[in-house]
């Protein structure tokens, strides 16, 4: 069975938009993730930025606390991020590279010129109990050395082929190269001996397409979640706006 991890960063964004800096605030990526439970998925996905523009430090200590599935702590292979993944023990981490002027992490690692040191890294982790998996392109190269460095699991970066799918939910020529890619990374991995999740840019429209990549075993996706929640959701949260203003004046 296909998982479902969300990522619940956007909410956080949304949060800090008003909130930055203040130890609450609405709306809480704790609740957010309780319910995306509640609706059936298998996993919370969080990125602990360096800049901690959206996610912080208490959610992620909040979020292992209360979610009652797996915490999946994306992160950049930093000193000060490792020493917060070793206090908090996730389920697994994500190296994901990372640059402040970026919107969302673009790309993958560069798993080859960083082969010793997420080497190191990883082995810390599994030392901890906490399973690693590395964030990169369907690269014949990269999944290589993600196998080297003794990692679980790849994420392979869905980014290029979610960019070139029609939006009319027809892929195209690039798409279809760009799914030949990850077909391939994914058997390549699996016949090295590693598991692979997938995510980036994956929404309603190029999802089934996706499908036909062998192998995988979780998606991550959070942007087009959370952006299909303010329609689908939109209506409820006026409907109980509207009764609780019933009560003025009464």
């Amino acid at each position: 069975m296909l998982k479902l991890g969300v990522n619940i960063d956007h909410v956080a964004t949304l949060r800090e938009a008003r909130y930055r800096g203040q130890s609450g605030g609405e709306p809480s990526p704790v609740e957010a993730a309780r319910m995306c439970e509640a609706a059936g998925a298998h996993g919370i996905t969080a990125h602990l930025r360096e800049d901690r523009r959206h996610i912080q430090d208490h959610d992620i200590l909040d979020l292992r606390e209360k979610i009652e599935t797996r915490l999946n702590l994306e992160m950049a292979n930093l000193p000060e991020i490792i020493a917060v993944a070793l206090k908090v023990r996730p389920a697994i981490v994500c190296i994901v590279p990372e640059r402040r002027q970026e919107v969302t992490t673009e790309g993958g690692l560069d798993v080859v010129a960083a082969e010793k040191s997420l080497a190191e890294m990883r082995m810390k982790m599994n030392d901890a109990g906490i399973e690693v998996s590395l964030f990169i392109a369907p690269d014949e190269s990269q999944i290589a050395a993600a196998a080297r460095t003794g990692a679980q699991f790849i994420e392979l970066h869905t980014g290029r082929f979610a960019e070139h799918f029609s939006k009319s939910g027809i892929s195209t020529v690039a798409s279809e190269r760009e799914l030949q890619r990850l077909v391939s990374g994914a058997q390549q991995a699996q016949a090295l001996g590693l598991k692979v999740n997938a995510g980036h840019g994956l929404n309603y429209d190029n999802l089934p397409a996706l499908f036909r990549v062998p192998h995988l075993v979780e998606l991550n996706i959070g942007h087009s979640l959370v952006s299909r929640a303010v329609f689908t959701g939109l209506q409820k949260a006026v409907h109980e706006m509207l009764a609780l203003m019933k009560g003025y004046g009464a």
